[in-house]
């Protein structure tokens, strides 16, 4: 493989390390709170965090840049306050990755979680333990099958996004380049052997994640 692909590698590999490591912070909580609390707008947020799983990544990228833009919502207001964008940086490929990865993991959070009896949890709630001491010492180790095939997920969605990608970090090489950007710009350019290359690369992962990711799911049954 070329130079740029072995960059875009790299790249990819940090960006989905980073974009699952996010996930885990934003997501377990999140698929927590839907799973064990009822609340006013629950059904909005569970709508929200689902949405990037229905769009077209595309549609997604879009929403992103109205809101991180240099001229978007939060963009515009970051970008005057320090002259630095979040878009067109490796940080814009995190992020897209993240929101895409997302669902994929707080869906089968969720459904680990909500298997977990509530009488394990009404029984520590006896003895004098609060509810995040329940969360973190019965809720979660029971459910942690579960989760860490969700985090196997994710992984694998944000190490092959591209739409989402493409409309918010762009196709810089060396730069923003992902695996999939660079299939996409070999494809284009007639470079064969390198999309070969690849694509192997990506559907050999891809294949070891659905395997990891039964294995989890099965033992958490």
């Amino acid at each position: 493989m070329s130079p740029e692909a072995l960059s875009a590698v790299w790249l990819s590999a940090r960006v989905a390390v980073a974009a699952t490591a996010l996930n885990a912070v934003i997501g377990i909580p999140l698929a927590y709170l839907l799973a064990r609390r009822r609340f006013w707008g629950r059904g909005a947020l569970d709508l929200l965090v689902t949405l990037p799983l229905i769009l077209p990544p595309t549609v997604t990228g879009y929403y992103l840049i109205v809101l991180l833009g240099r001229r978007g919502i939060v963009g515009s207001v970051l970008y005057e306050a320090t002259g630095w964008t979040i878009a067109f940086t490796w940080y814009a490929a995190v992020i897209a990755a993240t929101v895409m990865a997302l669902p994929l993991l707080v869906r089968t959070a969720r459904a680990a979680i909500e298997s977990v009896s509530r009488d394990l949890e009404q029984a520590a709630f006896t003895l004098g333990r609060s509810e995040w001491q329940t969360a973190l010492t019965v809720t979660l180790p029971l459910a942690r099958k579960g989760i860490l095939a969700g985090l196997v997920l994710a992984f694998a969605r944000a190490l092959g996004e591209f739409g989402a990608t493409l409309m918010l970090a762009g196709n810089i090489p060396g730069r923003t380049a992902t695996v999939p950007l660079a299939i996409y710009t070999a494809v284009q350019t007639g470079e064969t052997a390198e999309v070969i290359a690849l694509v192997a690369l990506l559907t050999a992962l891809s294949c070891a994640v659905l395997v990891l990711a039964e294995r989890l799911g099965g033992r958490a049954q």
